[in-house]
C-alpha cells in the first residue's frame, strides 16, 4: 500500500503531463455559461473559455466543486493509500477547502488533510508538486504538511495586472465612472493576495509600467541571491509571458522560471490579456 496520495483542485492549473508523472488526483471547479456549466481542465479548456467568453454578453459565473466529488476522489484513493494531503486554493476567494475538509470527515478508512494555500494557480500548483515529489519519495503526511507550512512561512508573494477593466465592470467589481476614468487613464490595477484574498496593491498608469513594478519587486527578493523557483502566468497571452520569461532568466541566474497560466475560472475574474507573477525560494 501506498503511503500518502495528492488531491488538489482545478486552479493549481498543473499541465497533465505532471498530475499524470506525480500520480496527482485533481478535482475541477465549474465555469458556468448561461444554463451550461462546464468542468474546468476536463470539459472545457483555457483556448476554448477565450472563445466562447468573447461571444457572450454575461460573465460566466464559476462554481466550487460538489462535497461529494472531493467524497469520490478519497474513497477511490482509500483501497491503496493510508493518508490523503489535499491542497485547495485560498478559503478566501472560494468555498472549496471548505468542501474538500467536509468531505474528509465523510470518508473511512483513509487519514485526509486539508491544506489551505491561501492563493491559487501556479503558486498553489508549487505546493501541490512538492507535496508530489514528498509523497513518492516515502515521506507521510505529517512530514509533508510541515514542509508546506514552512514553505507558506518564507512567504510566497504573488501579483496580478489586470488588462481589461471592462471585464471587472461586468463582474461587479468597478462602478460605471471607475471603467471610464481608468480607461481614460489606462490605469491597469496590480492586484496581490492578502489574508487569503485578492485585494488591490497599487493602481499604475499603462501595463508596461504596472509591470515593470512587480519586476521591481522580484528584483529585492532576487538581489539576496537565494535560489527562487518563479512562475510567469498569463491569461491567452502566451508571446508576452514568454518575454517576461526570457527576461528574468537572462536578469538572474537565480532564478528558475515555470510559464503557466490562468484557466477559465480564474480567468473569469481576471479577464483576457492579464499576467501574474509569483515566487519562493525553495
Amino acid at each position: 500500500m501506498k503511503t500518502v496520495a495528492v488531491v488538489t483542485d482545478s486552479t493549481a492549473y498543473i499541465p497533465g503531463e505532471l498530475l499524470d508523472e506525480y500520480n496527482i488526483t485533481m478535482v475541477p471547479l465549474s465555469v458556468i455559461f448561461g444554463n451550461e456549466s462546464y468542468l474546468e481542465e476536463k470539459e472545457i479548456k483555457a483556448e476554448e473559455f477565450f472563445d466562447q467568453i468573447r461571444n457572450d454578453e454575461d460573465l460566466p459565473k464559476t462554481s466550487q466543486p460538489a462535497i461529494g466529488s472531493f467524497v469520490e476522489a478519497y474513497e477511490k484513493l482509500s483501497e491503496d493509500h493510508k493518508e490523503v494531503i489535499t491542497i485547495t486554493l485560498s478559503s478566501g476567494i472560494s468555498g472549496t477547502f471548505q468542501s474538500a475538509h467536509s468531505a474528509g470527515e465523510m470518508v473511512e478508512g483513509i487519514d485526509v488533510h486539508v491544506f489551505d494555500s491561501e492563493i491559487s494557480c501556479m503558486m498553489q500548483g508549487f505546493y501541490v508538486l512538492e507535496a508530489a515529489r514528498m509523497a513518492q519519495e516515502g515521506h507521510n503526511g505529517a512530514a509533508i504538511l510541515q514542509r508546506l507550512t514552512s514553505m507558506k512561512e518564507k512567504g510566497m508573494p504573488a501579483y496580478f495586472v489586470v488588462d481589461d477593466l471592462s471585464h471587472l465592470h461586468r463582474g461587479g467589481r468597478l462602478n460605471g465612472a471607475q471603467l471610464f476614468v481608468g480607461n481614460l487613464l489606462q490605469v491597469k490595477p496590480v492586484l496581490t493576495f492578502e489574508n487569503k484574498k485578492i485585494v488591490p496593491y497599487e493602481k499604475i498608469r499603462t501595463k508596461k509600467k504596472a509591470l515593470n513594478k512587480i519586476l521591481s519587486l522580484v528584483e529585492e527578493d532576487a538581489k539576496q541571491g537565494e535560489p527562487i523557483k518563479l512562475t510567469v502566468i498569463h491569461a491567452n497571452n502566451r508571446e508576452e509571458a514568454e518575454k517576461l520569461k526570457d527576461k528574468l532568466e537572462a536578469d538572474y541566474s537565480n532564478i528558475e522560471v515555470v510559464l503557466s497560466y490562468f484557466g477559465p475560472v480564474i480567468a473569469s475574474h481576471l479577464g483576457e490579456g492579464s499576467i501574474g507573477i509569483g515566487w519562493y525560494r525553495p
